[in-house]
């Protein structure tokens, strides 16, 4: 069954489900009429999962906004006039919402808002593993924690009814795994409604407008809010009882509380585990209650000491007794894998856990790496290939987020700071004051233009900054799998970048194909010898999504690889390897040779052999036909 009749099938009915696509499905079965999100990895599945359903059959609206706090700030608004939503973004997406964010605990959300994170402990997307777990304390919003993707099912459908019965926003705190893991999920039905989308707003469930005179009240009522939710606390917990003559246990939260009971399990369940669901505000009954019937506990949970502090302060003022263990410094970075946690637990209890039950929990250590690289066509390889030319060993480059970011990787070296996204341009303005004798290229998407670059781009302009924006323009949000994104026509009209930023007053624009080389390398000299602020922008489809719509169109699409027509001499060998296209490979002697099964055709390499060996092959023939 497709995803789409998953989601949006009337009928109760169990399937094996992603966690993301148990998200969607709680969103659709909850009666969440507005969602909006901006695509990050772990949670853009959720998206997919929902822009599969026809718009006939869809009972909410859904769209990726131009940037995470313009997404909250849209469900928000939603919320207040009456209509459940949902937002949803990747960790560090947190950061760039947390402005709006923090108000939204003062407002009486009378439809209901549940926030949806996907945290990244190990960052295997993010260039950072903050906890977002702070957050919940900063701003006063609750937060629940699913363990599996069932979980999240069934944990999103609760956090909707608490959004809505308390008028408060509710986070809900995915990780990684949990997105991405698959379990047979057990779906509610349907039910089928002509909403009417009424508008509910009304001034009188404010107050809505805090100024000085009403923060006080608004927060305190923000923190009674939290008070009433102990009750729903206590009960958002499940406890695994083990020996009791151990008088060990466990407190944890999502897929490490899971993680340690099979540990425990192995070891012949010697402790107790008590999994959290709701970790802010932390059940205090239920704890001081597990606290009391065991001798020494260890709390384990990924990432900051967040629930260990607070567990300790609450042990404290209630007179607890019990010995509460800290995790070893070493192990608060990175995701916390069965193998981890039985070394936390055999290093504070080495009598009833033994660390040579490794083998029970075998890592693939022996697996060879795999640097992630830019796929085969991809225009910004060509262009970043035209940029080495130019630049010499005084320049600085700043990068950015997105496919680009691959770019500070070898054997493109084109990125050397690197801070959050949408921030090249205004690190760059910084990096060029009073130093007029180098070249200082900030890199940038066109997705991330539209998110967060603007206001960079606007304060160059303002202030003559004498820097260069080098603009990668694939026409599409790639990094995380092409969504829809704003400029494209995807979402609305076309927006022409070129006159946007003449209408900005940037007084340098130069745009060519990402694949013409001699020219991208004109444009950049000029630049350069620009005295102002100056863009060029290298535009090419992401050739992954213009392949794959190609073979939508024609299964049989298929251009013909490139070829070498003599093996390349030493400089040409040199060029093809800095130019870096994973088609390119070594064969059994030491030889170059192309990959005819991920060269795609493009010859966006042809300009790379100074002595024209890499040619265009024959037609390739597929199924008969010729190509």
């Amino acid at each position: 069954m497709s995803v789409a009749k998953n989601i949006s099938q009337s009928e109760s009915n169990t399937c094996l489900a992603m966690g993301n696509h148990a998200i969607a499905r709680a969103i659709v079965e909850s009666g969440t009429r507005v969602i909006t999100s901006y695509p990050g990895s772990p949670t853009p599945e959720i998206g997919a999962a929902l822009t599969s359903v026809p718009k006939a059959e869809r009972s909410f609206y859904f769209e990726f906004s131009v940037n995470e706090k313009v997404a909250l700030e849209i469900a928000a608004g939603a919320s207040l006039n009456g209509h459940l939503s949902c937002v949803f973004f990747k960790s560090v997406g947190l950061n760039v919402a947390s402005d709006s964010l923090i108000q939204q605990s003062l407002m009486n959300h009378i439809g209901g808002l549940v926030i949806v994170l996907g945290d990244d402990p190990g960052a295997n997307s993010s260039q950072n593993e903050q906890d977002n777990r702070h957050f919940s304390r900063m701003s006063y919003i609750p937060m629940l924690e699913p363990a599996s993707p069932k979980e999240a099912y069934e944990l999103y459908l609760e956090a909707a009814r608490i959004s809505r019965e308390k008028q408060m926003p509710v986070f809900l705190r995915l990780t990684t795994n949990v997105c991405h893991a698959r379990q047979l999920v057990s779906f509610g039905g349907l039910i089928r409604d002509n909403y009417s989308w009424p508008s509910r707003y009304h001034r009188d469930n404010g107050p809505y407008f805090p100024v000085t005179k009403d923060v006080f009240p608004l927060k305190n009522n923000a923190l009674k809010k939290l008070e009433t939710l102990q009750s729903t606390a206590n009960r958002l917990v499940r406890q695994y009882s083990a020996d009791t003559r151990t008088g060990l246990g466990v407190i944890s939260c999502g897929l490490p509380a899971l993680e340690t009971l099979e540990v425990s399990e192995a070891a012949g369940n010697k402790v107790s585990v008590l999994q959290l669901q709701m970790t802010w505000p932390l059940p205090k009954e239920a704890v001081l209650a597990f606290l009391s019937a065991h001798n020494e506990v260890v709390v384990i949970e990924e990432l900051d000491r967040v629930m260990e502090t607070e567990i300790k302060a609450m042990a404290f003022d209630a007179g607890c007794t019990v010995c509460i263990y800290s995790r070893p410094s070493s192990e608060i970075m990175g995701e916390l894998s069965r193998h981890r946690i039985l070394k936390i637990l055999s290093s504070i209890w080495p009598d009833h856990f033994s660390a040579s039950r490794k083998k029970t929990y075998e890592t693939f250590t022996e697996l060879p790496p795999r640097p992630p690289q830019l796929c085969p066509g991809c225009g910004h390889r060509s262009a970043f290939f035209a940029a080495s030319d130019i630049l010499d060993d005084t320049s600085i480059v700043v990068g950015d987020i997105g496919c680009l970011t691959l770019g500070a990787l070898p054997p493109h070296h084109m990125g050397d700071i690197l801070f959050s996204m949408g921030h090249s341009v205004s690190t760059a303005q910084g990096l060029a004051l009073k130093n007029p004798s180098r070249n200082v290229l900030a890199l940038m998407g066109d997705g991330t233009f539209f998110h967060a670059g603007i206001p960079g781009v606007i304060n160059a302009v303002a202030n003559q900054s004498n820097i260069t924006l080098y603009l990668l323009d694939n026409a599409t949000t790639a990094m995380t799998g092409h969504q829809s994104r704003p400029g494209n026509g995807e979402i609305g009209e076309k927006i022409n970048i070129p006159a946007l930023l003449k209408s900005l007053g940037v007084g340098f624009i130069r745009q060519a194909d990402a694949y013409n080389q001699t020219l991208l390398k004109q444009y950049l000299q000029e630049a350069f010898e620009y005295d102002g602020f100056a863009v060029v922008i290298a535009r090419h489809p992401c050739m992954l999504k213009l392949t794959r719509a190609n073979r939508r169109k024609d299964p049989l699409f298929q251009l013909p690889p490139v070829t070498f027509s003599a093996p390349p001499d030493d400089v040409d060998e040199k060029r093809i390897l800095a130019f870096g296209c994973p088609s390119f490979q070594r064969g059994p002697n030491g030889e170059m040779t192309v990959n005819e099964e991920m060269c795609i055709g493009c010859g966006a390499c042809l300009p790379v052999s100074l002595s024209g060996v890499i040619q265009r092959g024959a037609p390739v023939r597929a199924s008969g036909k010729e190509r």
